[in-house]
């Protein structure tokens, strides 16, 4: 399973396709979307184009977007609304399916703590990943890869089989594997 976990903005979008490989975890390609100082349309433009290349290129199986949140601000909430949009407009285009994710829980998927700062996502998706994210958005989007792999695994894990007890049942442990070549 290939998974496309973006983390929007329209200044920054951060962008990481991580595939699982049995138990494995390895990351394709990351980076961050920065269309520049242009009017919002053409922002938003850039970024659907270049989502979708993302997509085009990497065989993703599924997309995994941070849901919204109560901004400082109603004005940055509508702008994050409309990065969202056009995130999830990509997706739609490759007709692939699109789950959602509240900050807290990507937090805790991926470090291991709900309330992780910057700093931390960017150590965990160097210790996972060997990636070296200069922006903190690209972190976030591997984390929001890795999260939906790990609740997808743990669904799998509590559909085991009939007669299996739910509460001895757990989800595989995901470990980071050899990297793989980044797709350009």
């Amino acid at each position: 399973m290939v998974v496309l976990g973006i983390d929007p903005g329209s200044q920054r979008c951060g962008y990481g396709v991580v595939a699982r490989q049995g138990s494995r975890l390895a990351r394709i390609t990351s980076g961050v979307i920065i269309p520049g100082k242009r009017p919002m349309g053409e922002r938003l433009a850039c970024i659907l184009e270049e989502l979708g290349r993302v997509i085009a290129r990497t065989g993703v199986d599924e997309v995994s977007i941070e849901s919204v949140f109560a901004g400082a601000s109603p004005r940055s909430a509508l702008v994050l609304g409309q990065a969202r949009g056009v995130a999830m407009a990509a997706a739609a285009l490759a007709h692939l399916p699109i789950y959602e994710y509240a900050p807290s829980e990507v937090k805790l998927a991926f470090t291991g703590s709900g309330r992780a700062d910057k700093a931390q996502m960017m150590r965990m998706a160097r210790a996972l990943f060997g990636a070296t994210p200069e922006l903190s958005d690209e972190a976030d989007a591997l984390g929001l890869a890795v999260c939906h792999l790990a609740k997808r695994a743990g669904k799998a894990a509590a559909c085991a089989g009939p007669g299996a007890p739910r509460k001895q049942v757990r989800a595989p442990v995901l470990r980071p594997s050899r990297r793989l070549p980044e797709v350009r």
